[in-house]
């Protein structure tokens, strides 16, 4: 198995965003870029400008909302969409691919949940769990497995500007934390973080309503990069490119990056 790195990046569309995509990709080559709410119809979906990029990059998505996309060096293997439970499928959401080095990449866009009293956050609870249960029945916590999106949750004190203010919120509240948590004990390791360590002000999201918002570091951690124990064992570092954020009409989140070794 070769070195890699691989990003993650909500583009909050990706046709908005090309301007910031392809240039980074030009500049830093990483293997996998995940993409999440890419909004954009399949049909209208940029492939060929990734194509001249020199990126196979498959996508699911729908107008206006949602959609996942993973650009790769390499061609995919295999290919799914979405759950394969009896509940809603939201193909737009999660993407699953392997490589032929055996490396798997699950690119997730996990519901944000609005609030904690509408169903849209209940149903976030239950996405978890879903997902978790996804994972026991296709994947095992002892072959190589990346895991990254967009997860809509903050999991510590840390991973946010002001913990005290923003407590209950529907990205960092206790009932979020006990699904991530679950998440994670299925076998999984927060690859930022055993790289980063009681780090602060490192964060992904910067709400474009905060005047100001990344100058004064008043952001989250939400966007993740989460890999299986023989994956983690290889990890190199970890850390969130804030340049993008800096460009010219940016989406409100930046790319978080990670390396392994071979």
């Amino acid at each position: 198995m070769k070195s890699f790195r691989v990003a993650t990046f909500n583009v909050n569309s990706i046709r908005a965003r090309l301007h910031i995509v392809l240039p980074w990709l030009e500049k830093h080559r990483p293997r996998f870029l995940c993409l999440q709410e890419t909004k954009v119809a399949d049909e209208a979906f940029p492939s060929e400008e990734f194509g001249k990029a020199g990126y196979h990059v498959i996508f699911r998505g729908a107008k206006r909302y949602n959609g996942v996309a993973i650009a790769c060096l390499d061609k995919p293997v295999s290919v799914s969409f979405g759950f394969d439970d009896d509940g809603p499928p939201d193909e737009d959401r999660i993407i699953q691919a392997t490589y032929d080095d055996g490396v798997t990449v699950l690119n997730l866009y996990v519901p944000q949940g609005r609030d904690r009293e509408h169903p849209q956050f209940d149903y976030k609870l239950v996405w978890f769990e879903r997902l978790v249960r996804y994972l026991e029945r296709c994947a095992s916590p002892e072959e190589p497995l990346v895991l990254c999106g967009d997860l809509n949750v903050a999991r510590d004190g840390i991973d946010v500007h002001d913990p005290k203010r923003l407590l209950g919120h529907v990205d960092f509240t206790p009932e979020v934390w006990d699904r991530f948590d679950r998440l994670l004990a299925w076998g999984l390791d927060d690859i930022f973080r055993k790289h980063n360590r009681g780090v602060e002000k490192q964060f992904t999201y910067f709400d474009y309503r905060v005047p100001g918002a990344l100058d004064r570091q008043l952001g989250w951690r939400v966007d993740h990069i989460l890999a299986t124990p023989p994956l983690a064992a290889r990890s190199q570092g970890s850390c969130i490119d804030l340049e993008p954020r800096r460009m010219e009409k940016p989406s409100d989140h930046t790319i978080l990056v990670a390396k392994f070794s071979k």
